[in-house]
């Protein structure tokens, strides 16, 4: 295992936060199932608690395990992604409560590729990620348009590696109901 993959998982199990390179953008992350991590995400980007954090999962089975049930329309929408598109799913489970919206639902999404993929396979838990920006400023399109604020307000910043794309843009969101209806909130 690459030993920054290990220092990040082992900040993300104390409780830390991580500036991390995403298959979209560059994100702050920490534990989804840690509210008090939570809220430091919150303070450090000075944003309000009541919106919503995104998490990455690993896959299908780790989705599961923190949805009470997973539309069926959300899994055909995983099998056929070929591009970066968060899941807004219904009866969040298992997540720290101050990462979830006020009617129980979470967006979740699915890497496709790097080391953010990989973090979340070997963290075993899902990741919090949202732009390293403070709230209402433009995410930035890389690690050079971070601000201090958001550098030094983690614990851990893990590099860029050669398996990372260079992404610039944020990822589709899409809100599935349970009866398979869809809601496109960001294209």
């Amino acid at each position: 295992m690459d030993n920054n993959i290990f220092e990040a998982i082992n900040i993300l199990k104390k409780g830390g936060l991580i500036l991390y390179p995403t298959d979209t953008i560059w994100g702050i992350g920490c534990d989804g199932t840690n509210p008090e991590a939570v809220d430091r995400v919150y303070k450090l980007k000075k944003r309000e608690d009541s919106k919503a954090l995104v998490m990455l999962a690993s896959n299908l089975d780790m989705v599961a395990r923190y949805i009470k049930e997973i539309p069926q329309m959300a899994i055909q929408l995983v099998e056929v992604n070929d591009a970066p598109m968060t899941i807004i799913y219904p009866g969040a489970t298992g997540l720290a409560n101050n990462a979830i919206a006020e009617d129980g639902s979470v967006g979740i999404r699915i890497p496709l590729s790097g080391s953010c993929l990989e973090l979340v396979q070997r963290f075993g838990k899902p990741l919090v990620s949202t732009s390293a920006n403070i709230s209402g400023e433009p995410a930035p399109k890389s690690f050079s348009e971070i601000s201090q604020h958001i550098k030094d307000g983690v614990d851990f910043i893990l590099p860029q590696s050669p398996n990372d794309r260079d992404g610039n843009k944020a990822s589709q969101i899409i809100k599935v109901a349970l009866d398979g209806e869809i809601k496109i909130i960001r294209g």
